[in-house]
């Protein structure tokens, strides 16, 4: 039977142009996975305010990180899924692996019709996210469900639903750790800043918190790091509502203030460098630190290609194969 694995990620804008942000965000925000507030009022708060107002400010913040191939993260993600069947090949697996964009270009389910039409029988959906989150991972799997919903001859469909605890991830993200300390030395706290979430979908039982607390500590205990050597955090706060904390930049600030001179970033949450990584902690973050006091601000980069990540994703992926 034919196999094929999809990596699916986040997506981004085709562009770096407001026109382009607002076809993007408004498919994105109108997810109900993402924004769990009442369909009628959210639909005249994303189309009178929000449509209206963050484009523009995104769209210049993308132009930032944006490269000569396109999006950081679609130009990772594509890299990863070819390295993937490449390391699946080698290890004696006969797949064929592609990438789809949960919001934007490629999408899932033209991904799926192109799989299907080329006759997969067996499909693995990949989502790059280590942890579990309704917001992200179960936001791919609708994706699938609404694919599969309009199609009549279905493959055999099996799911991910994360790998936060993957000995080979742990390692993955320890090396890039260790190799930033061998270039730029070792700073005096080692931050791990997640992508928040409203402490509401915590409360209602998602285990999205609970995985990155396990992710950090294993990352610090395979580091030998002592509990005030690091901190877990969480980035990215939309809206007024209270999300996980502590926030990552108040963190920092907080820190700094304190007297902490140099500090390690690193976003185990990503898989892929993107406008939260290269933008909001790389440049923002880091002139937040700065401005309150800190001397010295290394962010270390997602796994992208490294060797080591995508080990971690071929042990992801054969444990489903």
């Amino acid at each position: 039977m034919k196999t094929a694995v999809l990596l699916c990620n986040l997506g981004s804008p085709d562009a770096p142009t407001p026109a382009a942000t607002r076809r993007y965000l408004a498919e994105f925000l109108w997810d109900p996975r993402v924004v769990e507030i009442p369909r009628a009022l959210w639909w005249l708060i994303l189309h009178c305010i929000v449509l209206r107002t963050r484009p523009a400010k995104s769209a210049a913040k993308y132009a930032t990180v944006w490269t000569r191939e396109g999006s950081p993260l679609k130009v990772w993600t594509e890299k990863q899924a070819k390295l993937l069947q490449g390391w699946l090949g080698e290890n004696g697996r006969s797949v064929s692996v592609r990438h789809a964009m949960r919001y934007g270009s490629p999408a899932i389910g033209q991904e799926l019709d192109r799989l299907a039409g080329e006759g997969f029988e067996r499909i693995l959906i990949l989502p790059a996210y280590p942890q579990y989150c309704a917001a992200t991972t179960a936001s791919v799997i609708d994706a699938v469900s609404r694919w599969q919903l309009r199609t009549r001859v279905l493959p055999e469909l099996r799911f991910s639903n994360g790998y936060c605890d993957e000995p080979l991830y742990i390692e993955a993200l320890a090396q890039s750790v260790l190799k930033s300390w061998k270039t730029h030395g070792r700073g005096e706290l080692l931050v791990m800043s997640f992508h928040g979430m409203p402490e509401r979908t915590r409360k209602l039982g998602d285990p999205y918190h609970d995985q990155c607390q396990e992710t950090g500590r294993r990352l610090a205990a395979r580091l030998g790091l002592a509990e005030s050597q690091f901190a877990v955090s969480f980035q990215s706060r939309f809206g007024k509502a209270q999300w996980l904390q502590p926030y990552t930049e108040p963190l920092l600030v907080q820190r700094a203030r304190a007297g902490l001179k140099k500090v390690d970033v690193i976003c185990p949450g990503f898989a892929a460098d993107c406008l939260e990584t290269l933008e909001e902690i790389a440049l923002e973050a880091r002139q937040a630190f700065l401005g309150a006091g800190g001397q010295d601000f290394v962010y270390i980069p997602a796994l992208n290609d490294s060797e080591a990540g995508i080990r971690a994703l071929v042990a992801a992926a054969e444990r489903h194969l």
